[in-house]
Parts: structure tokens; C-alpha cells; sequence
């Protein structure tokens, strides 16, 4: 651990103020050694106030891998990178390098971000939050879980958390907070041919976070929000990162509990819906949610069952 690591680490921790000199000697390296750690940490974004007794630190909004890693609440591993084209290509190339899952890759910004059918979405850099999973189910392909819906649970449940709000899914994959998009779950299988089964899953996201609501491009003033939409954020990102993943691994284990919940946010329910399947396009109304999260939509004349695909409603796009 290095000088910088063991300052901030010491000043998490206190509960009181550290001068210089207490830092010092705790560490074993010179005053004027915390003096240039402590200035290395300002220079990475980490809030410290400064007093006439010592060093105080202060909620900063800086993505730590160590703090997310000690605090879910399941054996995984965090990698946080400053800058990624895609963290769905990054868990993809851990596969190739045989890296150990579970794997957390986090992105303080993200150069090439997409959506479901490769649709980009707008990424502000240490405003958003940009992540991929990387699992290995080790399960059959009849038996794997719907772990998009499961996923969106565990982020509508970890934002109505924070921010005391009550957050909806747009089915199947889309979170909503005042009828405005703040977060797009995306998941991806990688499977053994020969044997049928699901050697992989990657599954990732994009959470406007503290994105500034006059940042967002014109054409996504009405449609897309943030979690804080005037820059100013009372919670960090890594407490919203852990509550989501220990949300999930929990949920993994009770599945009939996160379709419950998914039901319950979903607002395409009772909704006139259309949408687009070969070519054809249909208008019906979303009547229910199957236990493997498909949407089931009345035509009038028949039931249709949608297991993937876009809808849309009149009220949201």
C-alpha cells in the first residue's frame, strides 16, 4: 500500500480530526510525506478539509474499488478503470485473459456506451455510473435466470433506497424516476455449444447519476434524466454501486420475490403499448408479466407473448 493509499485510508476511518504530525507517525513516514499525499488525493478529486489542528475527510464522490469490494457482501472482485470504450468488451476480454469471476468492472467514464440493438447512450464523465458483471452460472440454458429482470429490481430497489423516491421499470430493461429514463440494463450470454449450457454472463449498465439536466443534448431533454439533475449529489456513487450489487446476489437466491417487485414497478401494465415483430406493427395492451419475465400483451383478438424487442407507449417513448 502506498503512502497515499495508507492517508486515505487512516482518514476514513478516524473519527476525529489527524494533524499532520499524528498521520506521520501512525504511517511512519515524514509530515512532509502526508503533506504530498495529501495533495495527490486532492488532485484525484478526494475532498479533505484542512484545519488548524489537522485533516478531516469528507464525502467524496471518487469510484473506490477497495470500498466496493469490502462492503458486498459476496466474494468479487472490483477493477475500476478512469476510461472505457465499453465494460461489456472489458468483461468479454477478461474472458479471454481467464480471468476469475464474479468481476466488477466500473468506469469513471465511458468512450462508447450502447444500449440493447448497439444504440449509444450519452456518458458524462465522474457523473455517471458505467459497469459490467462478469458471472459464471455454471447452468443450463432451460434453467437460466431472467437476469435482466432481476437486475432491474436491484437497481429500481437500490436508487428508491437512496433517494427515498419510488423509481419504475419500463419492460424489460429501462428505470425510470419522473417519467424520465435515468438507467439501461443490458445482458449478454456466453454459452458452450457442445454442451448446451451457459459458461458466462455479462451484465451491464448505465446510471445517469449527477449529470447536470441542461448537460444532456437536446434531443434528450425530455426523455432522459439523472438521479441528481442539478449536479448536486447528497449520496456518493459507490454507495449506490454496493447497495445495487448486494441487492442482486440476494435476489439470486429469491427469484420469485424480484418478479413480484418487477410487477409492482413496472409501468407498461394495464398501458396501451405498441410494438414492431416481423416487420408488422401492433397495438394491444399490456395485461401481464410471465415468472420468466416475458410481457404479455392483448391484441383483442389473440394474446401475444413477448420474451425480448422494443415497446412503446403514447405517454413514454
Amino acid at each position: 500500500m502506498t503512502t497515499k493509499e495508507k492517508v486515505l485510508a487512516h482518514l476514513k476511518q478516524a473519527d476525529r480530526i489527524l494533524s499532520g504530525e499524528a498521520l506521520a507517525q501512525e504511517i511512519g513516514v515524514s509530515r512532509t510525506a502526508i503533506w504530498k499525499a495529501i495533495k495527490e488525493l486532492e488532485k484525484k478529486g478526494y475532498q479533505i478539509q484542512h484545519l488548524a489542528n489537522g485533516y478531516r475527510y469528507q464525502p467524496s464522490d471518487i469510484l473506490d474499488a477497495k470500498e466496493i469490494q469490502t462492503q458486498i457482501q459476496q466474494p468479487i472482485e472490483v477493477t475500476v478503470v478512469e476510461t472505457s470504450a465499453s465494460t461489456m468488451k472489458d468483461a468479454q476480454l477478461a474472458v479471454v485473459e481467464g480471468k476469475k469471476s464474479p468481476l466488477l468492472i466500473v468506469a469513471d467514464m465511458q468512450e462508447a456506451p450502447h444500449g440493447r440493438f448497439n444504440r449509444p447512450f450519452f456518458a458524462a464523465k465522474q457523473q455517471g455510473i458505467y459497469m459490467s458483471l462478469l458471472l459464471e452460472p455454471n447452468e443450463q440454458l432451460q434453467e437460466l435466470p431472467q437476469y435482466t429482470v432481476l437486475m432491474a429490481v436491484a437497481v429500481a430497489g437500490a436508487i428508491d433506497e437512496l433517494l427515498a423516491v419510488d423509481s419504475q421499470i419500463k419492460w424489460v430493461n429501462d428505470i425510470y424516476l419522473n417519467q424520465k429514463k435515468v438507467a439501461g440494463i443490458l445482458s449478454e450470454a456466453m454459452t458452450d455449444v457442445e454442451t448446451n449450457s451457459l459458461k458466462y454472463i455479462i451484465i451491464g449498465m448505465g446510471i445517469n447519476f449527477s449529470i447536470p439536466q441542461a448537460n444532456y443534448p437536446e434531443d434528450l431533454q425530455a426523455k432522459a434524466t439523472s438521479l441528481f439533475p442539478d449536479g448536486k449529489a447528497s449520496a456518493t456513487r459507490n454507495q449506490l454501486i454496493i447497495n445495487i450489487w448486494n441487492r442482486f446476489f440476494a435476489l439470486l437466491n429469491d427469484q420469485q420475490t424480484a418478479l413480484e417487485s418487477y410487477r409492482k414497478k413496472s409501468f407498461v401494465l394495464g398501458k396501451k403499448i405498441t410494438f414492431k415483430r416481423k416487420d408488422q406493427n401492433y397495438i394491444g395492451t399490456a395485461v401481464a408479466i410471465t415468472d420468466t419475465g416475458e410481457l404479455v400483451v392483448d391484441l383483442g383478438t389473440e394474446r401475444m407473448t413477448l420474451s425480448s424487442g422494443e415497446i412503446s407507449l403514447s405517454s413514454i417513448q
